[in-house]
């Protein structure tokens, strides 16, 4: 490891209890206007989990503290009861399609993320993903606090277990396979990030805005990267949360997300194009394996203060 980032280790990795809510309540109410806190839920066929989320953020940091000022669940498509029990919970709910009409939605975690610049007016937008059980507030608190309390953090990750199963740590297989060895070989002042690919994770805005999104899977990984070129690795830290349990995905699912996450590292380092866009994976059929294809996502949204209506908004 650099010795660069074994310093930033010890500088700019913490626990969730190294900020008591007092002290982050303190410091968001001495400026308020410069603190305010959005929090952002993309969501995509999550009844079973993003009710609890909603109502633990709501109950913790809106209610009992004022740490959290705005929640909005992003509904990126969803065919179950998603919505309801987002909005029944307290968060307010916006269909993507709805925002920034005039420019066709795509499929992927990314877009959603990208266009909830458009309908949120927070200084500091927190992610957190809507699949989350056993959700705990530290997940905002703890990854929000460093950018209320340190004027030169810009964007925090959450660190933590993630357990498959029965088996403590075994979760993260993409971030095992794909990411931790393409940030080591080619971004190695970034190996220090525990969780490169997590979900839940806040940024100023001010950094955001001036980012491009990829709009699938390799949104963390393109964030991430971009933030350490744009601002430097002394303005990002990450802030241990304890355990994260979540929906695993299947082997399928995971090798797309590892083609996603590899183009976009791949589209940083070369800005070039890949031959081929797609992966082929096999399923057994009744006579034998059967091809299916698969796009990789290739699409990038620009900073989104290159959009027209985000400029309009903020100058207004």
């Amino acid at each position: 490891m650099l010795e660069e980032v074994e310093r930033w280790l010890t500088r700019r990795s913490w626990s969730s209890g190294d900020r008591p809510l007092n002290r982050l309540t303190d410091a968001r109410d001495a400026d308020p206007h410069r603190t305010s806190v959005s929090v952002v839920l993309p969501a995509l066929n999550e009844e079973a989990t993003v009710g609890t989320i909603v109502a633990t953020i709501r109950r913790e940091l809106m209610e009992k503290v004022r740490l959290v000022d705005e929640l909005v669940v992003i509904d990126s498509g969803s065919t179950d009861a998603t919505a309801a029990v987002a909005r029944a919970a307290g968060a307010r709910v916006v269909h993507r399609d709805a925002i920034l009409p005039r420019i066709p939605a795509l499929p992927g975690k990314g877009e959603v993320l990208w266009r909830s610049l458009l309908v949120t007016s927070g200084e500091i937008v927190c992610f957190v993903d809507a699949d989350l059980r056993d959700f705990s507030a530290d997940f905002v608190s703890g990854t929000v606090g460093p950018l209320l309390t340190d004027p030169g953090v810009q964007f925090v990750k959450a660190m933590y277990d993630r357990p498959l199963g029965d088996a403590a740590g075994q979760g993260g297989r993409v971030t095992e396979l794909v990411a931790r060895p393409l940030l080591n070989l080619h971004w190695p002042q970034l190996a220090g990030f525990v969780q490169p690919l997590g979900g839940e994770y806040a940024v100023r805005r001010s950094l955001l805005e001036r980012l491009p999104f990829p709009v699938g899977y390799g949104v963390e990984l393109g964030l991430l990267v971009d933030a350490l070129h744009t601002v430097g690795l002394d303005a990002l830290g990450q802030v241990d949360v304890g355990v994260r349990l979540h929906r695993h995905q299947d082997g399928q699912a995971l090798g797309r997300m590892a083609a996603a996450i590899y183009r976009t590292a791949q589209l940083r380092l070369s800005r070039g194009h890949l031959v081929r866009p797609a992966l082929t994976q096999f399923e057994r059929g009744e006579d034998g394996f059967v091809p299916r294809t698969h796009a990789v996502d290739t699409e990038e949204r620009p900073p989104m203060r290159e959009i027209a209506e985000y400029a309009e908004r903020w100058a207004a």
